[in-house]
């Protein structure tokens, strides 16, 4: 398994368990089968969130790294100039 698919596989497990707490409480406000829907709602907002934030941050890495080099090819051009 390569370690992108371990970070996100890691970053799913962990919204889907603060997702299930947060829905669990909630849920627990009302009755004991509102709680134990509110978790499984909540775990599964929490993975997707999970997902879609982890692979919002690589691109911005992504873009992170292509201006930087970019930069860096510019200054060098400059310089010999």
């Amino acid at each position: 398994m390569s370690p992108s698919r371990i970070k996100r596989a890691l970053s799913r497990a962990r919204y889907a368990a603060m997702g299930a707490a947060i829905g669990g409480g909630l849920g627990g406000l009302f009755s004991r089968n509102a709680a134990s829907s509110g978790a499984a709602l909540g775990a599964m907002v929490g993975a997707a969130f999970g997902e879609t934030r982890l692979s919002a941050r690589e691109r911005i890495d992504d873009v992170k790294e292509r201006s930087s080099s970019r930069v860096s090819g510019l200054r060098s051009s400059s310089s010999s100039d």
